[in-house]
Formats: structure tokens, C-alpha cells, sequence
């Protein structure tokens, strides 16, 4: 059980590198044309963006599925990439932009850095140049307002 549990827990950990690779490389990269309607104003709950979650979510079904087929720590991979999946629509749908009726508002210094960095990254218009890819680590605010200016100016 201890093993299944490591599992589950370092594949939550690998996916912030994985999200923020994809997020930078593909949604800020090729997919631009899905990630597009997320760094523009909309009325509705629903982006063409949340393809990307949608998935996610695909591939969490797909390596459960499997593990339930006989490869077992799939299973528990596949737990951890779902884990991921709901943590990043809690803090950033939620917490980030506030698509929620009872919109929260970060309340420790941890999501308050997370969501400064997040409305950074949104501080840039079109794909070239935003900072802090990253869902659940921001570097330090100083770094990516010193990137921001630094691109600003170019």
C-alpha cells in the first residue's frame, strides 16, 4: 500500500513538470490555436482551451483502466494525474480566475505568489513572452517582473 502511495504522490509532483512543460512547449507552442481562447476575454464557463483538460482526463481514464487490467502501479499513476487534474481546476479556474460563484480569494502567502505569478504569466498579450508556466510553483515575483519588463521592451 505504501508503494501504491508513492506512486500516487510522485506522479502528482512529476505532472507540475509535465503541466508546465506542456503549458509552455504545446499550449504556448503548436496548440496555441486551443490555449488561444484562454488569454482572451470570454463570457462563458467553457474555452476551447479546456480540450486540454478534457485530456488529461482521457489519459488519467486510460492508465486507471489499464492498471485495472493487470499493470497495477498504472492504476495509481493514473490516480495521480486525475489528483493533478482536480487540484488545477480548483486553484486555477477557481482560485485564479474565478469562475465560481463564491469567487475565493487566495488567503496564505503561498497562493498569494501563485496567483500574483498567474496574472504575470496573463500580463503578456498573445503567446510570445509570458512567464511562470507553472500551476502549483511560481518562482520568486521580483525574477518575473523583472522578465515581464525585460519583454516589454524588446
Amino acid at each position: 500500500m505504501l508503494f501504491n502511495l508513492a506512486i500516487l504522490f510522485g506522479t502528482l509532483v512529476a505532472m507540475e513538470g509535465v503541466g508546465t512543460l506542456a503549458h509552455k512547449y504545446i499550449m504556448h507552442g503548436w496548440g496555441w490555436w486551443l490555449h488561444r481562447s484562454h488569454h482572451e476575454p470570454h463570457l462563458g464557463m467553457l474555452e476551447t482551451n479546456d480540450v486540454y483538460l478534457v485530456a488529461l482526463a482521457l489519459v488519467a481514464a486510460g492508465l486507471v483502466a489499464l492498471g485495472k487490467a493487470g499493470y497495477a502501479p498504472l492504476q495509481w499513476v493514473g490516480g495521480g494525474v486525475a489528483g493533478y487534474g482536480v487540484l488545477y481546476v480548483l486553484a486555477h479556474d477557481g482560485l485564479f480566475h474565478r469562475h465560481w460563484p463564491c469567487a475565493p480569494k487566495p488567503v496564505n502567502r503561498y497562493l498569494k505568489r501563485l496567483y500574483r505569478a498567474h496574472r504575470l504569466h496573463h500580463a503578456m498579450p498573445g503567446r510570445k513572452g509570458s512567464v511562470s508556466f507553472g500551476f502549483f510553483y511560481a518562482p520568486p515575483l521580483r525574477v518575473l517582473k523583472r522578465q515581464v519588463q525585460a519583454r516589454k521592451h524588446r
